[in-house]
C-alpha cells in the first residue's frame, strides 16, 4: 500500500489496516492513533515521531523500523517482532509486548513504564539508561543485553534469562528477581535494595559496590561471584550458596547466613557486625581483619578458617569448635570513635597452634559464679569493681541471679570474650577478703557515703552458716533486690534494642516473681516509662519497637514483658494522637 493511501483512508475514519504491506514506507511525524495494523509488514519503515497510541499492531513485522522517538503508549503488540529496530527514546508505557521479538533491538533511553514483556525475547537488546518502572519482564531472554543505568525499579524477571547482560549503575530496587539467571553478568554499583533474588543463579555475578540492603537472597547461588566492597545491611543468605565468592571489605550488617555455605570465601576486613551465622559453613574462609563485632556464631563450621586480626567485640559462640582455626591474634575491643579495634590478645606475642581452641573451651562472655551461701550485694558489687580495677578493659554487669539446692548462682555478662572459668575462680577467692574489709570499715565507708547508720553486717568469714534471717531482713533483702534489679532494668531498656531486651528482662522479672517480689509497680514505674522514654528520644528504636510487636510470637506477647511492651507502644500511640489534635487545633 501507498503512503497517501494510508493517509487519506485514515483520515476518512477508517482504521482497520490488518495485514497490510508497509515495507519501507515512510510515517515520519504521523499521527495514526487508535490504527490497527495486525499482522502488518513494516519491516524497515521510518516511524520516526509517529503517534500511535492505543494501537494494534498484533503479531506486525518490524525488524530494522526506526522507530525513534515514537509514541506507543497502551498499545498491543504482542508477537511483534522488532529485531534491530531502533526505538531509541520510544513511548511504550502500558503496552502489551508479551511474546514478542526484540533481539539486538536499540531501546536506549525508551519508556516502558508499567510495561508488560512477559515470555519475550531480547537477546543483546539496548536497554540504556530506559525507563523500566515496574515492567513485566517475566521468563523473558534478555542474554548479553545492555541495561547500564536503566531504572528497573519494582520491575518483575521473575525467572528471567540474564546470562552475561550489563546492568552497571542499574536501579533494582524492590524488584522481583525469583529465580533469575544472572550467570557472568555484570551489575557493577548496581542499586538491588529490598531486591527478592530468592533462589536466583548468580555464579560468578559481579556484585562490586553494589547496594543489596534488605535484599533476599535465600538459595541463591552466588559461588565465586565478586561481591568486593557492597553494602548488604540486613541482607538475607538462608541457605545459599557462596563457595569462593569474594566477600573482601563488604559492609553485612545485621545479615542472615543461617545454614548458607561460604566454604573457600574471602572475607577479608569485611564488616559483619550483628550477623547471624547459625549452622553455617565458613571452612577455609578468610576472616583477616573482619569485624565480628556482636556477630553469633552457632554451630557455625570454622575448619580451616583464617581469623588473624579479626575484632571478636561482644561476639556470640555457641557450639562451635576453634580447634582448627588458623589465628596469630585477635582483637577484643572495637573504638567508634577513631573506627580502629583494640585490646590485642594476646599481648606481645602469638597464639600457639591450637591454643585458641584450647582458650575458646572455657572462654565466654557470660560467667557463672556458685556461692555456697547468699552473697552480700554490698560486697559483690565492691568485689566486682575491685577486678575491674585491675583490669580497666573489662566491664560486668549482673545478668541474673538464681538460689538453688544449697548454691546461688550468679551469672555476670562481660563485655568481652573472657575466661569464664578463671574469673569465675577470681571473684570467689576475691569475695572473702573483700568481705572481711568491708566488714571492719563499713560503718566509715557508709559515713563518706552520707549514708545513715546501718546494722552491721555479721562476719561470716571461716564461719558455719548463718541461721534462716528474720522476716525484717528478708524484707530489706527483697529491697535491695529490687532496686538492684531496677538499676539493671534501665540499663538494659537503655542499651538493647527489643529484640534482645524482652528475653533478657522477662527472666530477670520471672526471678523476681520466684522471689516473691510484686512486680506490678516495677512494670508501670520503671519498664514502661523506660520504654516510652526512649522511644520519644529515638526514633530508630521507636521504629523497631514496632517491627517487635509486628513480628513477636504469641507466648511473647502475652509475657509479663511482652505486656509491658505493648502497653508503653499504647501510650506512645495516645500521645500522638493527642499532638495531631493540638496541631490540627
Amino acid at each position: 500500500m501507498e503512503t497517501q493511501e494510508l493517509f487519506n483512508r485514515y483520515r476518512q475514519g477508517e482504521r482497520d489496516f490488518a495485514h497490510v504491506d508497509l515495507s519501507g514506507a515512510h510515517l515520519s511525524g504521523a499521527s495514526l492513533r487508535q490504527i490497527d495494523l495486525t499482522g502488518a509488514d513494516l519491516t524497515g519503515a521510518n516511524l520516526t515521531w509517529v503517534s500511535l497510541n492505543e494501537a494494534n499492531l498484533t503479531g506486525a513485522c518490524l525488524r530494522h523500523a526506526d522507530l525513534s522517538n515514537v509514541v506507543l503508549t497502551s498499545s498491543q503488540l504482542k508477537g511483534c517482532n522488532f529485531s534491530g529496530a531502533n526505538l531509541t527514546k520510544a513511548d511504550l508505557r502500558l503496552s502489551r509486548i508479551q511474546e514478542a521479538e526484540l533481539n539486538w533491538a536499540i531501546l536506549t533511553e525508551a519508556d516502558l513504564t508499567s510495561a508488560d514483556l512477559q515470555n519475550s525475547t531480547l537477546d543483546q537488546i539496548n536497554l540504556e539508561r530506559a525507563k523500566l518502572t515496574s515492567v513485566n519482564l517475566s521468563k523473558t531472554e534478555l542474554m548479553e543485553a545492555n541495561l547500564r543505568h536503566a531504572n528497573l525499579t519494582g520491575a518483575n524477571l521473575t525467572g528471567a534469562n540474564l546470562r552475561e547482560s550489563h546492568l552497571e549503575e542499574a536501579n533494582l530496587r524492590n524488584a522481583i528477581l525469583v529465580e533469575v539467571n544472572l550467570t557472568e553478568a555484570n551489575l557493577l554499583n548496581c542499586c538491588l535494595r529490598s531486591a527478592d533474588l530468592s533462589r536466583a543463579d548468580l555464579h560468578r555475578v559481579i556484585l562490586t559496590g553494589a547496594d543489596l540492603s534488605d535484599a533476599m537472597l535465600d538459595y541463591a547461588d552466588l559461588s565465586r561471584a565478586d561481591l568486593a566492597g557492597a553494602y548488604l545491611l540486613k541482607t538475607s543468605f538462608k541457605n545459599s550458596h557462596l563457595l569462593r565468592t569474594n566477600l573482601e571489605d563488604v559492609y553485612l550488617l545485621q545479615g542472615n547466613l543461617s545454614h548458607a555455605n561460604l566454604r573457600g570465601s574471602n572475607l577479608r576486613r569485611a564488616d559483619l557486625s550483628g550477623s547471624y551465622l547459625s549452622d553455617a559453613n565458613l571452612g577455609e574462609t578468610d576472616l583477616t581483619d573482619a569485624l565480628l563485632l556482636e556477630t553469633r556464631l552457632i554451630r557455625t563450621i570454622l575448619d580451616g578458617c583464617n581469623l588473624t586480626g579479626a575484632c571478636i567485640q561482644n561476639w556470640k559462640i555457641e557450639g562451635v569448635d576453634l580447634s582448627k582455626v588458623i589465628c596469630r591474634y585477635l582483637w577484643r575491643q572495637y573504638n567508634f570513635t577513631t573506627k580502629r579495634p583494640t585490646s590485642r590478645y594476646p599481648v606481645n606475642r602469638d597464639f600457639e597452634p591450637g591454643e585458641l581452641g584450647q582458650e575458646y573451651q572455657e572462654s565466654s562472655t557470660t560467667i557463672e559464679v556458685l556461692f555456697s551461701e547468699p552473697p552480700n550485694w554490698e560486697v559483690l558489687i565492691l568485689t566486682l569493681a575491685e577486678l575491674q580495677q585491675e583490669n580497666l578493659e573489662l566491664h560486668l554487669t549482673i545478668e541474673s541471679y538464681v538460689p538453688m539446692d544449697h548454691q546461688y548462682l550468679l551469672r555476670l555478662l562481660a563485655n568481652h570474650v573472657v575466661n569464664a572459668k578463671i574469673l569465675s575462680e577470681q571473684i570467689l577467692n576475691l569475695y572473702p577478703e573483700v568481705k572481711e574489709r568491708f566488714t571492719l570499715c563499713r560503718q566509715q565507708l557508709l559515713s563518706l557515703l552520707k549514708h545513715p547508720t546501718l546494722p552491721e553486717s555479721r562476719p561470716v568469714v571461716n564461719q558455719s552458716p548463718p541461721p534462716p534471717p528474720p522476716p525484717k531482713p528478708m524484707l530489706d533483702r527483697q529491697q535491695q533486690l529490687y532496686q538492684e534489679t531496677s538499676k539493671q532494668i534501665k540499663s538494659i531498656l537503655f542499651s538493647q534494642l527489643p529484640e534482645q531486651f524482652v528475653a533478657n528482662i522477662e527472666r530477670l522479672l520471672n526471678y523476681l516473681k520466684e522471689e516473691g517480689i510484686a512486680l506490678e509497680q516495677l512494670q508501670k514505674k520503671v519498664i514502661v516509662s523506660a520504654i516510652v522514654q526512649r522511644s520519644q528520644q529515638d526514633e530508630a528504636f521507636r521504629n523497631s519497637l514496632l517491627q517487635w510487636e509486628k513480628k513477636a510470637s504469641p507466648e511473647m506477647r502475652v509475657s509479663m514483658m511482652g505486656k509491658s511492651v505493648r502497653v508503653a507502644i499504647a501510650i506512645l500511640w495516645k500521645k500522638q494522637k493527642q499532638e495531631n489534635s493540638s496541631e490540627l487545633s
